[in-house]
């Protein structure tokens, strides 16, 4: 076997931003192997190994050359390459000169009796020392960063300024060339704890190197180790950490050493709403709250430190002393916000734009308050409800220029609920006020109860709606005002069974707009977002199993509604699962029909000159009607597919037995016209044809 050694390529750097960092190495495990394949350098297994401030790569089993290489291709036939007098045409010309050959170069091969021109081409062993430079040097480039920089005198751009290179082929350097950095085997360690340098003799020392320079050098275990010492903090203090997945990842790409600590702040503070002391902590500081064995925030914390473990009193001071300021922030402004009740802040809206052609905050919760009185009233909901709701609608924003909402964005609606409490409003009110952003991401829990789901879904609509009239639509992946998280959220809302009509409520956002003057194709744009909506709930129906054919028969039937449009892609979907040869037969059976059948003739036949097997098909199709009007009159459209399975076996019995096309004129005519109507029974229901497509 050829000789073959360890690869190992490191790039240090400042410390790289934390998710930045998670997707480089995300990266790097496919960029690696990807790139030594490209350049046919045999190797085994590809490790990656991150940390804040270096991306390493480690390759097995990595050969001291590319293995030779004859590369035979096929062009066109020898009749096309040769004219008649033997010379070579344009076509084996550019052929060989693809190839890097001259024509004199190609060969004749027969197959089958046909005769081909081939170009075969060596490509001898090299060295892979001698490729390593540029490939390595290509893997640094090859990584896409959100955000780039320059810095020094070079050109290149990377995540943050890089430091230092390391490129060992076993003990040999690589010399890799990068931002006027030449590598060699020098790394360096933990900023404080092990700075270095330090010397690697060969590619298979670079890990444990790192390693025992108080670095961890996977995500894998430094989450590993924060959980052992946030277990022994919480078995210290008997409190039990919350730790978030966004955050903990965050934190776990932030230290190369991290090291568990507790720290204390003021119980004065847990006077102030829970929500801003674990916003300052989670989202400010990267703190990790303790709550007591009732659920209770508590005034201990968990720090995770990148700094020396022998200083941890000094580490643990210095960012309680962090802490009480941010906490010292949010009480002052907690205070300082309920010296007014909740209402006085409304006015102020007019102080934050909204979306500059569709004017402030508080044009906005005007449009809100508006557009949820139209959703009531059409809906039917109960006079005090709709006072709340009213209440509610015209409150939910006014938090947004209250100075611990300003500190502290996360909070906003929950600090309104606060508030709202403070100022006497109704407990539904200020409830739904904190609720009213349900549901912010996928899986959310949308709004408890009516007050907020109608507030929530005239604020969302409201957004959709004017962003859409001011051409400010979604495109391709650009989703800048996260509309189609928004219109999840509505549909979200709507399949908790809330009787509102998404359709009429669209129309009554575009009313209030174009009373408030904005001026905009109104058809145009509804059109636009109605079918934005349903477009979201075809997705959702077929992520949850649903056949893109179903979904495609209701919709054939000029469906708006999302809601009417899951609920009859499921049932109909359900039908097909549980009886699907019924409805398969049922599929073709309609297809056949309407194949045959000519519109223009109506559906008036003469029942009394029907033959038996044509009159059974008439009863039967008079009765599919009546069952399937009276089923989607009252939304059971199971039974309305029920009432039309009932039509195949006479339909069978029909097509069986009947030449439809007569050649007597008149009694085709009757039989089209019975056909038509066997069709039209399918109309409000599924276009069938569209399931026996395949």
């Amino acid at each position: 076997m050829a000789a073959t050694a360890t690869l190992a390529f490191e790039i240090g750097t400042e410390e790289i931003p934390a998710f930045d960092l998670k997707r480089a190495t995300e990266q790097l495990a496919e960029l690696v192997p990807a790139s030594l394949d490209a350049v046919r350098i045999p190797h085994g297994d590809v490790a990656i190994y991150t940390s804040p401030r270096r991306l390493i790569a480690v390759v097995d089993a990595v050969a001291a050359e590319t293995e030779a290489l004859e590369e035979v291709f096929r062009g066109p036939a020898a009749k096309i390459a040769f004219d008649e007098a033997g010379a070579p045409t344009k076509a084996a010309i550019g052929f060989a000169r693809g190839k890097g050959l001259t024509v004199d170069d190609l060969e004749r091969r027969d197959e089958h009796g046909t005769e081909y021109v081939y170009a075969v081409r060596s490509v001898p062993a090299q060295s892979v020392a001698e490729l390593l430079p540029a490939v390595l040097r290509g893997i640094i480039d090859g990584i896409a960063w959100p955000k780039s920089c320059r810095w020094g005198t070079t050109r290149e751009m990377f995540s943050r300024p890089v430091r230092w290179l390391v490129a060992l082929l076993g003990d040999e350097v690589i010399p890799v060339e990068y931002a006027g950095l030449t590598a060699g085997r020098t790394t360096r360690g933990h900023r404080f704890l092990a700075p270095g340098p330090h010397e690697v003799a060969c590619a298979d020392d670079l890990v444990g190197v790192v390693e025992a320079a108080f670095v961890v050098p996977t995500q894998a275990a430094r989450e590993a180790r924060i959980r052992e010492g946030v277990a022994a903090a919480e078995a210290a203090t008997g409190y039990t950490a919350e730790l978030p997945a966004k955050t903990l990842t965050e934190v776990i790409n932030l230290s190369e050493y991290p090291t568990v600590m507790v720290g204390t702040f003021d119980e004065e503070f847990l006077k102030v709403p829970e929500e801003i002391i674990v916003d300052a902590m989670l989202m400010h500081q990267r703190y990790f709250p303790l709550y007591d064995g009732e659920g209770r925030l508590t005034n201990k914390f968990i720090i995770v430190s990148n700094g020396d473990p022998a200083h941890e009193a000094t580490i643990v001071d210095g960012n309680e002393r962090v802490v009480a300021a941010r906490l010292y922030d949010a009480k002052f402004f907690y205070e300082e916000d309920l010296k007014q009740p909740l209402e006085a802040y409304v006015e102020r809206l007019d102080e934050v734009v909204f979306q500059e052609a569709l004017g402030t905050m508080r044009d906005k919760t005007e449009r809100v308050v508006k557009l949820s009185a139209r959703i009531t009233a059409a809906a039917g909901i109960a006079r005090e409800e709709m006072h709340d709701i009213a209440r509610a609608a015209y409150l939910a924003k006014a938090d947004l220029v209250t100075g611990a909402v300003i500190e502290f964005t996360s909070v906003q609606g929950v600090m309104g609920s606060y508030y709202a409490e403070a100022a006497g409003e109704e407990p539904r009110v200020a409830r739904a006020i904190a609720e009213h952003y349900r549901p912010r991401f996928s899986g959310d829990a949308i709004p408890t109860d009516v007050v907020g789901q109608v507030v929530a879904l005239s604020d969302k609509l409201d957004t959709i709606c004017g962003l859409f009239a001011v051409g400010q639509s979604p495109t391709g992946s650009s989703d800048p005002f996260a509309l189609r998280r928004a219109a999840l959220g509505v549909l979200a809302i709507l399949e908790t069974g809330l009787p509102i009509s998404l359709v009429e409520a669209i129309d009554g956002a575009l009313i209030i707009y174009r009373e408030r003057g904005l001026q905009f194709d109104n058809a145009a744009v509804r059109r636009e977002i109605i079918d934005f909506f349903i477009t979201r709930e075809k997705v959702a129906l077929r992520d949850a199993g649903v056949k893109a054919d179903t979904i495609d028969a209701v919709l054939a039937c000029g469906i708006e509604e999302p809601m009417v449009l899951a609920a009859r892609a499921r049932a109909l979907e359900a039908a097909r699962v549980d009886d699907p040869d019924t409805f398969a037969d049922l599929a073709i059976a309609f297809a056949r029909a309407n194949n045959l059948r000519d519109v223009k003739l109506g559906t008036g036949y003469k029942k009394a000159e029907l033959s038996a097997v044509e009159t059974e098909l008439s009863d039967a199709v008079i009765a599919a009607e009546e069952a399937v009007g009276a089923a989607l009159r009252e939304d059971r459209f199971a039974d309305a597919l029920a009432a039309l399975a009932a039509l195949r076996a006479p339909v069978d019995r029909f097509f069986e037995t009947t030449m439809v096309m007569d050649d007597d004129p008149e009694v085709r005519a009757n039989r089209l016209k019975l056909l038509n109507r066997f069709a039209n029974a399918f109309a409000h229901v599924a276009d069938f044809g569209q399931m026996a497509k395949k």
